[in-house]
């Protein structure tokens, strides 16, 4: 078995007490690596840390320049040592190696890459004012940074809060999702490969209650928490936050509505469909999960849509060639697994899939179900999705907009108006209009309802991450 510590004030360390947990690979449904169980003690260290390097060490007090030729070596180390970062998401939690090797791994580079450029170039305000004044506007590190990730996109979930957090001059506590820790580890000793002074960026692994996950969420010494996960653990952070009225970034669960409109380039739109439902296992926030097709074209996408669903490949995430890999733990398999059931009892019908082998769903299409049905409005989070017919455009709006959830949605037409007014009508944070998941970094990200709270990318995490600062000054004494 392989082993991975805590990294803390610039060295891997065990935990206190000693203490570990497995790492279970969700294909082999074996334990793969040994880990440091971190407790309240272990997370209090890593603050203590990051606290000390903020307040005392050169971090925050470097150009942004300066910290700009760190994070591109860091990029640079990334990209050197992909395939083991690849392997370790891929044999941590089950995504298959295509995507972590060919996606994920390249876009947590372009991450650092993008924050370290972005913080260098993005304007401050000036406000010239009568009577002899002058206003301008500081942006200051926010302090200490508490990032907790999640277990789908592990190295890339983690760079997207570490990356803008050191880019602005905080220091960072990453605790990763205890069902994919490894990359957090080998991240964290690339850091200090590439150049962060020691305690800049810690890394304590454990849960979330009980755990270093609570223990960094009370913490009085933490000055930001930025967390993508389930809704239920966002409103607890935020409730344990607000005792400290520290700052929260939540991005949390989806519903999204996938709308095919009659006019819609058929093959784009199942193409798009595949790819937003069926990535990662369906182990997504954003996945297309609710596909609502015009009348006209339900029967033609449907039978577009099963076959190009029917042909996905599905097994070993270490194949190259497989796009459906295992749920990410035997528990996750049984909530996905449980839904089909669900679907059932509710009256609805598997038009295909259904369970696999070990803790694989294959990709599943559920027909027949209501708006109101527990499978149209819950999260999944598995390869499962319901596809219901609507008529006029109205209705499917309605209907879109019918979930507790704000996460995004897509909608698919010609109609260059239509596709304007269903985007505004929209109660979603991103709208995707005949694609999906295309990104731009200066763009917000985030999601409505309860989807999350706040939105980062571009200068929106520059407003998360940083205190802007008021100044103004005399400059005229007469």
């Amino acid at each position: 078995m392989e082993s991975f510590g805590h990294v803390i004030d610039g060295e891997e360390v065990t935990s206190l007490d000693g203490a570990t947990f497995e790492s279970v690979d969700p294909w082999e449904r074996t334990p793969w690596a040994a880990v440091a169980l971190g407790s309240d003690r272990d997370a209090q260290r890593a603050i203590k840390a990051a606290r000390q390097a903020f307040d005392e060490g050169p971090w925050p007090r470097m150009s942004f320049a300066e910290r700009g030729r760190i994070l591109h070596r860091l990029a640079d180390l990334i990209l050197e040592n992909a395939d083991a970062l690849a392997l370790a998401d891929t044999t941590d939690m089950g995504k298959p190696i295509g995507e972590t090797s060919g996606h994920d791994v390249p876009r947590s580079a372009q991450n650092f890459r993008f924050f370290a450029d972005h913080s260098q170039v993005t304007p401050a305000e000036t406000f010239p004012m009568p009577g002899g004044h002058h206003a301008y506007t500081e942006y200051d590190p926010a302090g200490v940074v508490a990032a907790i990730a999640p277990w789908n996109f592990p190295l890339m979930m983690e760079t997207w809060k570490v990356a803008p957090a050191l880019a602005w001059g905080n220091t960072v506590v990453l605790k990763p999702a205890e069902q994919s820790p490894a990359s957090a580890t080998m991240l964290a000793k690339l850091a200090l490969e590439a150049g962060l002074p020691p305690g800049v960026f810690n890394v304590v692994h454990g849960y979330g209650p009980n755990s270093a996950g609570q223990a960094l969420t009370e913490s009085s010494e933490i000055d930001r928490i930025t967390f993508t996960g389930e809704s239920t653990t966002g409103r607890t952070i935020a409730h344990a936050a607000a005792r400290n009225l520290v700052p929260v970034s939540l991005e949390l669960g989806g519903k999204g509505a996938n709308i095919v409109f009659d006019d819609a380039d058929l093959a784009q739109a199942v193409d798009w469909s595949i790819k937003a439902i069926f990535t990662n296992s369906g182990q997504v926030c954003l996945a297309g999960s609710r596909i609502y097709v015009q009348r006209g074209v339900y029967d033609e996408f449907l039978s577009r849509f099963t076959s190009a669903a029917q042909a996905l490949q599905v097994g070993n995430p270490k194949n190259p060639d497989t796009r459906i890999g295992p749920m990410s733990s035997m528990e996750h398999f049984h909530k996905v697994s449980g839904y089909l059931d669900i679907a059932r009892s509710q009256g609805a019908r598997l038009h295909t899939g259904g369970l696999g082998v070990g803790w694989t769903v294959l990709p599943t299409i559920v027909v027949g179900a209501g708006q109101s049905d527990r499978i149209t409005q819950e999260e999944v989070f598995g390869p499962l999705v319901v596809v219901l017919p609507f008529e006029a455009e109205s209705e499917v709006v309605a209907a879109a907009n019918d979930t507790p959830y704000g996460l995004n949605a897509m909608l698919f037409t010609r109609d260059l108006s239509r596709a304007h007014r269903v985007a505004r009508a929209l109660r979603v944070g991103t709208v995707w209009v005949n694609c999906f998941f295309v990104r731009d970094l200066r763009a917000p990200f985030g999601g409505a309802k309860n989807s999350g709270i706040g939105r980062e990318g571009g200068t929106y995490s520059r407003e998360f991450f940083t205190e802007p600062k008021a100044v103004v000054m005399e400059i005229d004494e007469a």
